[in-house]
């Protein structure tokens, strides 16, 4: 899954988030589980592409030459852009989540998108600190990456924005003030004459403003998929088109479904030669309603 798709996943997640905050379903915790997962595994394998870049930078610098380095500039560039467009999505869900978590007052999810957060931002410092201090890297590369940046984080706002019309998350905005700005101007423009189009035209401008630009490949794709379809996994099936690439993350959540649903069945047949208790009926009804909740 490339990073345009990750950001155009933001965007579903924002506009659909407030369904998700609101809802009496209880969020897979599988799903959770593999977000938090796949995206430690993404991490790590930043932090290797990114000392490995360092490295190379520091020992042309010294050397005074290009050479195999230079080869592999393309990889490098894809490696920091997939940083500086993902944060976009990991911002967007973890404003979602701690509002949802906020929302029925607990601390159950929180704790493990903010973990996510936090490593994603030491990602992106490593970034930043290598465009302006990295020696090896040219003025010319520095400057298109730097502008990718601040077009993800003024979108970022927007989508932090769209959220914070009805809960407190700018806290989760690169800029907090921006994303109160971008949340008033939204609301004001969703009550003119015909302010149902607002979003939709928001949505033809982010994937126009990341159309062209990028790396054709992702570093990581199988990673990005993986943590793409976690997400999915935590909304109705009604929110995704029929057909493409998030259609096809729907069919993917139906792995963690499964895994979740024989989790609960073990627990209920592990009981089946005791007296009914308070427990198992509780089980028996969670096991019912998630039955019901992805009922495709």
């Amino acid at each position: 899954m490339q990073a345009r798709e990750l950001i155009e996943l933001a965007a579903v997640v924002s506009a659909h988030g407030p369904v998700l905050i609101r809802g009496s379903g209880q969020l897979s915790t599988n799903s959770i589980d593999e977000y938090w997962t796949a995206s430690k595994c993404r991490l790590d394998r930043w932090g290797r592409s990114l000392k490995s870049l360092s490295d190379e930078t520091a020992g042309r610098s010294r050397q005074g030459r290009s050479g195999r380095g230079r080869s592999r500039w393309p990889f490098f560039r894809s490696v920091i852009e997939e940083i500086l467009t993902g944060e976009v999505l990991t911002r967007v869900w973890t404003a979602v989540i701690c509002a949802y978590d906020r929302h029925r007052g607990t601390e159950l999810v929180e704790p493990v998108v903010r973990s996510v957060l936090i490593g994603h931002l030491e990602a992106r410092h490593r970034v930043l600190t290598l465009l302006v201090h990295g020696p090896g890297i040219d003025a010319e590369q520095a400057l298109k990456l730097n502008r990718l940046r601040r077009r993800t984080e003024r979108w970022t706002d927007m989508l932090i924005g769209y959220l914070a019309g009805q809960y407190e998350v700018t806290e989760f905005a690169v800029d907090p003030a921006r994303a109160k700005d971008f949340a008033e101007d939204l609301s004001h423009q969703s009550r003119l004459a015909g302010g149902r189009h607002v979003w939709p035209l928001v949505l033809g401008s982010l994937r126009a403003a990341f159309r062209q630009g990028l790396s054709p490949i992702s570093p990581n794709a199988d990673l990005n998929t993986r943590i793409a379809t976690s997400i999915v996994s935590c909304f109705q099936p009604e929110l995704f088109d029929s057909t493409g690439v998030f259609r096809s993350l729907w069919l993917l959540r139906l792995t963690n479904i499964t895994a979740d649903t024989q989790v609960m069945l073990d627990e209920l047949l592990s009981l089946e030669d005791h007296p009914a208790t308070e427990a198992e009926d509780v089980a028996l009804r969670r096991l019912t309603a998630r039955s019901r909740r992805f009922d495709v």
